[in-house]
């Protein structure tokens, strides 16, 4: 597609065929054509990584989806609830309050405490992927890792976990560009299952805390010195906690293996060099980023790319794009486990910095690091299947023979 084509037809709502497959080169052209390309009146998608940089750092810019989500979602609706309510898309003075008493639950004291059970869980998967006839990295392994840890930290009963991926996946399709009427309906019945199971166990965690060290659901409800979430606030911060823990880490894994078996020489490297599990990590968040686009709101004109944006311009922010521009990243279409410095954006950056970003980084390492080393002649045994979101990049199916 040329970039004439581009700057006339281009949008995130009906990409041209390919696209999901293979983004980066319509990024690229983007970026050269149109760093700021119109969506619509009044919205545009950045592509270059300094104007995302810009944006995460600037206080001319809001996280507040109330306006946007109200024409999306539709008002008053469960999921227009969830997602206003969540962390991710809530300013100051919710946003701080939030954040203060989720961080108290997931400091590094509490990483390292986790460890343990995330290694132990990761050799369980990996005894049981050799008993599949048909391993699936996605079915079998990266998809169940964070929904066991997240269910560990909020001590959720391991009988009780088997819709828990699949409310997480309907909640966050409904952040596609275009949600159509089914998928909202599947969001909106996933929020209300969701919260309803959430009560009875936050109902029985009320009569019986556990321990608020390691029990991140009586941490939640106890909250801290300055105060505490209300009923509303905790039910929709824990279902944020599983789905940006849930999208986070499968497409981190799934995305990142994948990466490793379609580039052998960089897995044959960690392999030779498991001391490289840290960088590999990071670069593999920056080469495949989980999450592909955010979002913002300009509260006061903003200037970018030499161009003023006036208030109320609707932001969207291309972290795969960025996390592939030129200017940042030497021969940014290469993987390169190695890579240093790698200044990526798969975690945002400023006061919404992922709060989950250690939780991913610490499943990720394990994960990666531990199945490279158990299984050494893991191989694709087929072709990996897109997630075909836009906003999400991650797969559904990643078969594989170990052996």
């Amino acid at each position: 597609m040329d970039a004439a084509t581009l700057l006339k037809d281009f949008n995130l709502a009906a990409p041209p065929p390919g696209f999901v497959d293979d983004p980066y080169p319509i990024y690229d052209a983007l970026r050269r054509a149109a760093p700021v390309h119109e969506l619509a009146p009044g919205s545009v998608l950045l592509t270059r990584h300094a104007d995302l940089l810009a944006v995460y750092r600037s206080p001319r810019v809001s996280s507040d989806k109330r306006l946007e989500f109200a024409q999306r979602l539709g008002v008053p609706s469960p999921i227009y609830e969830h997602h206003t309510t969540s962390l991710v898309f809530s300013d100051p003075p919710l946003h701080t309050r939030v954040r203060r008493i989720l961080m108290g639950a997931l400091s590094q004291r509490a990483m390292a405490r986790m460890e343990a059970g995330v290694s132990a869980l990761i050799d369980q998967l990996l005894d049981q992927l050799a008993d599949q006839p048909a391993p699936d990295l996605i079915d079998h392994f990266a998809a169940q890792i964070p929904v066991e840890v997240i269910g560990n930290l909020l001590a959720v009963p391991r009988a009780e976990r088997g819709p828990l991926r699949g409310w997480s996946l309907a909640i966050l399709s409904a952040l596609e560009p275009a949600p159509g009427p089914e998928l909202l309906a599947q969001a909106n019945a996933a929020v209300i299952d969701f919260c309803a199971y959430l009560r009875t166990l936050v109902a029985e965690r009320r009569r019986r805390p556990g321990d608020p060290e390691s029990d991140m659901l009586t941490r939640l409800i106890q909250g801290d010195d300055e105060g505490t979430l209300s009923e509303a606030e905790l039910l929709h911060n824990c279902i944020f906690l599983l789905n940006a823990g849930h999208e986070t880490t499968t497409n981190l894994i799934g995305n990142g293996l994948c990466a490793l078996l379609s580039h052998r020489d960089q897995f044959e490297r960690l392999l030779a060099e498991p001391g490289l599990i840290n960088t590999a990590v990071e670069e593999l968040l920056r080469y495949e980023s989980p999450l592909q686009l955010n979002n913002r709101l300009a509260t006061e004109p903003i200037e970018l790319c030499d161009r003023e944006l006036p208030a109320g311009t609707f932001l969207t922010l291309g972290v795969g794009a960025a996390n592939r521009d030129p200017s940042v990243f030497e021969h940014p279409h290469r993987l390169d486990i190695g890579r240093k410095p790698n200044n990526h954006l798969a975690f945002a950056q400023g006061a919404h910095a992922c709060s989950g970003m250690n939780v991913a980084r610490l499943e990720g390492r394990i994960a990666i690091g531990e199945i490279a080393r158990r299984y050494p002649k893991l191989q694709l045994a087929g072709t990996p299947e897109r997630d075909r979101r836009v906003r999400f990049r991650g797969l559904t199916h990643l078969p594989v023979t170990l052996n």
